[in-house]
């Protein structure tokens, strides 16, 4: 019997006084749904973005690193084992994700892509980012910290004062960064505990610092604490938000309160498990440690010929660890604030990395390469509630794809054709159409990971200029075996060859 009937027989029984009466329970259930299916249809987003974290943590198998807070994330919501990064640089990997969009010129795979492509730039029809599209559809836009490229969402140089010229001029309702003591955003990324920073002391520090300090004590616990006090705010302004809260640690240099260094006894920490440049392989493909060389009082200095002892090796490690641990530490007030506040039912979730890290791999100490240890980082969504059905996806995955499955969490209809797809799907079915491909881009070459192998192509003189490696029996990518399989190449190059930019195609 339909509803329509049932209510007809019903007011036939009832009196007019009666059937005011329902009428009245009818209609505040239906504004209480109308309220609930709005509520559920405009939720909040707290993005977490982690500078320069591989995927080093425990609930991805990592059995040392301390991460306990993260892990609790990532075990309420999805983590993706095989995520990769579209370029393996800060700047250019967070101009992929703001736009949903794999590089198109050259300036897309260099740290300077929001300074030439967004900064200055009037408002257009077509969104800066997707936070600008966020805002355009009635988000409140919070930032804090690095979530561009530079830590205060402004452009200047590292030994420059601030400027007023914003990275991203139109995404923002607000955008706050507190560098404390250290005074300018910049000083505060590359801060050491006494107040000073690498550019204020010319290079002459060591890449590592345990100082016995609150965590208030470096930039990041300021970083925090202006997010406990954003949401805060942002839970007494009525409107759905976007928080973004850029940590800076893990990146150089690997400073952490000793009390997170206290975590882990070195000599129980591993080394790389392939400590030297893959065989049939040009250096060049390794690359330089420009990055590294800045801190002049290293103890050791690593090179393409010599890497360090495994001694000095394990002290890095320690320190990129204790750095995990500090900001793992930040990311579990974050999080409980935001259960405290009643924000949890109705907010998603997301950490991102920004790329991986050579911890000695490769004999590199840094990112800007296209293997595997430096495009792949961490992704781990929770979306609201108890939604999320899978919590370990191995599908491979990009970093476009966060794009779009915000648009479609969000009911957002997407403001132009995205490169990635949503990942809605992955967290939510048993089945799904698995794209198991991903492209990244560095300088003069382009890589594709697929189920089985990653596939690299350079062009530039230098030889060889294909590097293929076969993931089922080489995972850490130690031989490269374009040589033998060339009939593979060819069957693999037609996929790489899609998504080639033009400016690769001119150089070749």
């Amino acid at each position: 019997m339909c509803t329509y009937t049932i209510l007809r027989i019903y007011f036939s029984l009832l009196g007019k006084n009666h059937i005011i009466l329902l009428l009245f329970i009818v209609l505040s259930t239906a504004c209480q749904s109308e309220k609930e299916t709005k509520s559920l249809t405009s939720p909040n987003i707290l993005f977490i973005a982690v500078d320069d974290l591989r995927p080093e943590l425990g609930v991805y198998g990592n059995q040392t690193v301390k991460s306990p807070n993260i892990d609790k994330l990532a075990d309420e919501g999805s983590h993706f084992t095989r995520h990769y990064v579209q370029v393996p640089t800060c700047g250019a990997s967070r101009y992929s994700l703001m736009t949903g969009m794999r590089p198109r010129k050259r300036i897309h795979v260099d740290n300077k892509a929001f300074y030439e492509e967004t900064s200055q730039q009037p408002e257009r029809e077509r969104p800066e980012s997707f936070v600008h599209h966020l805002k355009r559809n009635g988000y409140n836009t919070v930032g804090i910290g690095k979530i561009s490229h530079s830590v205060d969402g402004l452009v200047y140089k590292y030994e420059e004062q601030p400027t007023k010229i914003k990275e991203m001029p139109h995404s923002w309702n607000r955008f706050i960064f507190n560098p404390g003591k250290w005074k300018t955003g910049w000083n505060a990324f590359f801060a050491y505990a006494n107040g000073e920073n690498r550019q204020s002391l010319k290079g002459q520090v060591k890449p590592y610092e345990s100082a016995d300090i609150s965590d208030d004590g470096y930039p990041d616990g300021l970083i925090l604490k202006s997010a406990l006090d954003e949401l805060k705010r942002l839970k007494e302004e009525e409107k759905p938000f976007f928080l973004g809260v850029g940590f800076f640690k893990p990146h150089l240099p690997f400073n952490a309160p000793k009390k997170y260094w206290d975590f882990y006894y070195r000599d129980s920490i591993s080394i790389a498990p392939d400590p030297n440049i893959p065989t049939g392989v040009n250096p060049i493909s390794v690359g330089k440690m420009g990055e590294f060389y800045n801190y002049k009082l290293s103890d050791e200095k690593p090179t393409l010929k010599q890497t360090v002892s495994d001694e000095y090796a394990r002290k890095l490690i320690h320190g990129y660890y204790a750095s995990i641990s500090y900001i793992d530490n930040l990311i579990g007030k974050l999080i409980r604030e935001l259960k405290s506040l009643d924000l949890d039912g109705n907010t998603m979730v997301i950490l991102w990395g920004d790329h991986g890290w050579h911890l000695g791999n490769d004999r590199k100490w840094g990112k800007h390469t296209l293997f595997e240890r430096s495009l792949k980082s961490a992704l781990i969504i929770k979306l609201p509630g108890k939604q999320n059905k899978n919590k370990e996806i191995n599908s491979i995955v990009e970093t476009v794809d966060i794009y779009p499955t915000l648009m479609e969490f969000c009911s957002i209809t997407p403001p132009y054709k995205l490169d990635g797809e949503s990942l809605l799907k992955h967290m939510n079915s048993v089945n799904t159409n698995k794209k198991n491909i991903a492209y990244s881009y560095w300088k003069d070459g382009i890589s594709i990971r697929t189920e089985k192998y990653r596939l690299t192509k350079f062009f530039r003189k230098e030889e060889p200029k294909i590097e293929l490696y076969d993931h089922l029996l080489d995972s850490e990518e130690n031989n490269n075996i374009a040589f033998v399989n060339k009939k593979l190449i060819d069957s693999l190059m037609p996929t790489l060859m899609k998504s080639i930019p033009k400016f690769y195609q001119v150089a070749n």
